[in-house]
C-alpha cells in the first residue's frame, strides 16, 4: 500500500526523467465481463481515460453504459473543484448499494483526487468497498491490480513523485476523426489556488520525434485533427536536453501535412513571438488560443501567483490580434478569490470589455486543500461572490455572441463530428476558430472538412447549410 504525501509532491529535483516503455498485459480472465468507464474534468482526463479502455480490454473487457452490468467499475476523477470531489462521492453512493448486492463487482478510483491526501485516507478509512486506488502517475499499473484483486483487501497504490514519461502508450480512441496527443505532462508554475502541479508532478516533455511519429500514424489512420495536450503547453521543451521549445514542436507537427491542429492549455507567461508567428504561418495550425486571464486585477494575479500583470496580458492579446488572421481567443476567470473587492472585480470586467473574448470559462474559487490559496484570508460572503460571476457571465455572453454574429452570411470551414444532440436532422462540427455549428448535411459528411453558409447566430453556437458542390 502506498498512499500520497502532499510534502513530497511539491518538490522539484534535478534528478533525470526516464523514458520508460508503457507495459501491456493481455490475458483473457475476463473474456466476456464488462467495464464501466466514468470521467469527471480536462481534457488530459479523457485521454488517460483513453488509455484506462485499452488496459481494460486487454483484459477480455467490454464497455457497458449501465452501472449496474459493469463487473469492473472505474471512475478518473479531477480534483480541479469541489462540485468534482462532490460529484464523486456522491457517484461513490450508488456504488455501495451495487456492492451489497455484487460483491465480486471490482471498483477502482484513478485520476487527480487520488493524489489528493485527504481523498486517499478517506477512502481507505470510509470507503473499505473501494478495491483499487491508483494515480496519475501509475495507470499502466491498473491493468495488473485488476488481475491481482483481492475482495478481502484494499489496494492503493499513489505514489507522490516527479513522475517519468511512458512512451507508446495504447488508446483506446473515442473518436475516429480528432485526435489528443500528449506532449508534456504535469506543471511547474505552482498557481497558489491550483491542486495539479501536486498530482501530476513536474513538468517534464515527450521527446519531439515520438510526438510527431505519433501524430504521422493518426494521419496515415485518416484523422482529421490533433490537438496537443499539457497542463501548460508552451512550457514544451525546456527540460529536454536538445534545444526545443514549443514554437518548434508546433512546426514540426505543421509539417505533417495533419489537416488540422489544436493546443491547449497555454499560459501567457511562456507564449512567445516565435509561437504567434508559427501560428500565423501554418494554415493548419488552428487560429484558435485558449489563454486564461484568471483575473484583470494586477493584486489578485500577484495573490494568485501567475506572474504577469494585466497589462502584460493585453499586449499579448493584442498582438495575437495583429499577426494571427481572424484568430479567436477564449480564457479562463476566477471569480471570488480571497482579497478579491469589488475594485478588482471591475477591474477584470473591464479587461473582458478591453479583450471582447470569444469565449470564458468563469468559476467561483475553490478552495484545495494543501495550496496557498487555502489558506488565504477570505471574507467577502457567497451571495456577493454568485452575483459578481452573474454579472461576468452577462458580459461574456454578450461577447461572445457578438463575435458569432461576425459569422453571419459567410461561408467558413467546418469539421464535421457527428449528429447534433440537439436536431437529429442535423450534423455538428467546428469551424477553425473553435466555433459549434449546426449543420444540415447528408452523415455521409461526417468526418470530412466542408465549406458551411452561415444562416443563423446564438451566443454559443452556429447554424448553417452545407455549400452544395458542384458536379464536374
Amino acid at each position: 500500500m502506498q498512499l500520497p504525501n502532499l510534502k513530497k509532491a511539491k518538490e522539484r529535483t534535478n534528478k533525470e526523467v526516464k523514458y520508460e516503455e508503457t507495459p501491456l498485459i493481455t490475458n483473457n480472465k475476463f473474456l466476456g465481463k464488462k467495464y464501466f468507464l466514468r470521467t469527471y474534468g480536462c481534457q488530459m482526463n479523457e485521454h488517460d481515460s483513453e488509455q484506462i479502455a485499452s488496459i481494460l480490454e486487454h483484459l477480455g473487457m467490454e464497455p457497458c453504459e449501465k452501472l449496474e452490468e459493469a463487473d469492473v467499475i472505474v471512475l478518473n476523477t479531477c480534483a480541479i473543484r469541489e462540485n468534482a470531489h462532490d460529484k464523486v462521492f456522491g457517484y461513490l453512493g450508488r456504488i455501495k448499494h451495487l456492492k451489497k448486492d455484487r460483491p465480486d463487482v471490482i471498483v477502482c478510483i484513478g485520476g487527480c483526487m487520488s493524489q489528493e491526501e485527504g481523498v486517499a485516507n478517506e477512502l481507505l478509512h470510509r470507503h473499505p468497498y473501494v478495491n483499487i486506488v491508483f494515480g496519475t502517475h501509475n495507470i499502466h499499473e491498473l491493468g495488473k491490480m485488476i488481475l491481482e484483486a483481492d475482495q478481502n483487501k484494499q489496494d492503493i497504490e499513489v505514489s507522490s513523485e516527479e513522475g517519468n514519461v511512458f512512451e507508446h502508450v495504447n488508446y483506446k480512441r473515442a473518436s475516429h476523426i480528432t485526435a489528443w496527443v500528449n506532449i508534456i505532462y504535469g506543471c511547474d508554475k505552482f498557481c497558489t489556488y491550483c491542486i495539479v502541479p501536486y498530482t501530476r508532478g513536474k513538468e517534464r516533455s515527450r521527446k519531439l520525434e515520438e510526438i510527431v511519429s505519433e501524430v504521422e500514424k493518426l494521419a496515415a489512420e485518416g484523422y482529421q485533427e490533433v490537438t496537443l495536450l499539457g497542463q501548460n503547453v508552451n512550457a514544451y521543451g525546456h527540460d529536454l536536453k536538445e534545444n526545443v521549445e514549443f514554437s518548434d514542436l508546433l512546426e514540426a507537427v505543421a509539417q505533417t501535412k495533419i489537416p488540422r491542429i489544436r493546443f491547449v492549455t497555454s499560459h501567457p507567461w511562456n507564449f512567445t513571438d516565435k509561437m504567434i508567428d508559427i501560428i500565423a504561418k501554418y494554415p493548419n495550425v488552428m487560429p484558435y488560443i485558449h489563454l486564461p486571464l484568471q483575473s484583470g486585477s494586477d493584486k489578485i494575479l500577484k495573490l494568485m501567483g501567475r506572474r504577469y500583470t494585466k497589462e502584460e496580458y493585453i499586449a499579448l492579446f493584442k498582438k495575437m490580434k495583429e499577426r494571427i488572421p481572424n484568430v479567436a481567443i477564449s480564457t479562463d476567470i476566477i471569480v471570488g478569490f480571497p482579497g478579491e473587492t469589488e475594485e478588482d472585480f471591475l477591474e477584470t470586467l473591464e479587461v473582458v470589455k478591453t479583450c471582447e473574448f470569444d469565449g470564458a470559462y468563469t468559476f467561483l474559487f475553490s478552495p484545495r486543500e494543501g495550496t496557498p490559496a487555502a489558506k488565504m484570508k477570505d471574507e467577502t460572503p457567497l451571495e456577493e461572490k454568485e452575483e459578481r460571476l452573474y454579472r461576468l457571465n452577462d458580459l461574456v455572453n454578450f461577447y461572445s455572441k457578438q463575435n458569432n454574429d461576425k459569422y453571419l452570411h459567410k461561408t467558413v470551414p467546418v469539421l464535421l463530428l457527428g449528429v447534433s444532440e440537439k436536431d437529429p436532422n442535423k450534423l455538428y462540427g467546428y469551424t477553425d476558430t473553435m466555433k459549434l455549428v449546426n449543420v444540415i448535411a447528408p452523415s455521409n459528411k461526417i468526418g470530412k472538412i466542408i465549406d458551411v453558409y452561415i444562416t443563423d447566430t446564438k451566443s454559443f453556437s452556429l447554424d448553417g447549410e452545407m455549400i452544395k458542390e458542384e458536379t464536374p
